[in-house]
């Protein structure tokens, strides 16, 4: 188990070579509390849940805040069948394919459909644009989400922007609870006599962005 309580035992038969996942992977928060910061994200995505409703989001901040797997953790918290959609496949037809499977029924077990699209402001104006009357009350998919990640809004067309909830993902305010964390991870993971590095620096000098200090933490454990 992890620090957030995710199994990490191998899953790899005996004529397989199990690789150790990195800690960007292995520490990834599956749940939405689990994540650093982002109190006002968790609060109104924890009400959410609570209170489902089809409704659609834009996650909006710079890279390795969080904000795909932020979506990937409201889904399952949901319990909404996944559309995980790419940047580069976000394209009219793609939309309008997954827009048809929103029509029915969600799969067994699940209430609401979820549809993550990654860096939305990649996103071509047709695809923009078809989607205007399915986020509103015009043409709707029934029982679906919407969640849209981008890190700037300059290629988003304002018709699309103004038919979304926006969340700002910030890393204003999170180093001391980021420094809390690269100290766990150094616990669990470094040998018990490895002398312990400026957890407050790394994070420093990632600019409080958590993936990347992570990545700084797993080379000190490795030269440790």
């Amino acid at each position: 188990m992890d620090l957030f309580g995710n199994d990490t035992t191998s899953t790899t038969g005996q004529n397989d070579f199990a690789f150790p996942a990195s800690l960007t992977e292995k520490y990834r928060p599956r749940a939405i509390e689990a994540f650093v910061g982002l109190d006002k994200v968790k609060r109104v995505l924890g009400k959410l849940v609570q209170h489902p409703k089809s409704s659609a989001w834009l996650f909006i901040g710079p890279p390795g805040m969080g904000k795909t797997t932020m979506g990937l953790a409201l889904a399952a918290e949901m319990r909404a069948e996944l559309h995980h959609v790419p940047s580069q496949e976000c394209n009219l037809e793609t939309i309008e394919r997954v827009r048809r499977t929103c029509q029915y029924v969600p799969q067994a077990g699940c209430a609401f459909h979820l549809v993550l699209v990654d860096e939305a402001d990649q996103m071509t104006n047709a695809a923009q644009v078809s989607l205007l009357s399915k986020l509103d009350a015009t043409n709707p998919a029934p029982n679906t989400v919407w969640v849209f990640t981008a890190n700037s809004t300059d290629r988003l067309e304002p018709r699309f922007l103004s038919r979304l909830h926006t969340l700002e993902f910030s890393s204003y305010g999170i180093a001391k609870d980021a420094a809390e964390l690269l100290e766990q991870v150094w616990d669990s993971e470094a040998a018990p006599d490895a002398a312990k590095p400026n957890f407050q620096r790394i994070v420093k000098e990632s600019n409080n962005n958590v993936r990347e200090a992570l990545m700084r933490l797993d080379t000190e454990i490795m030269a440790s």
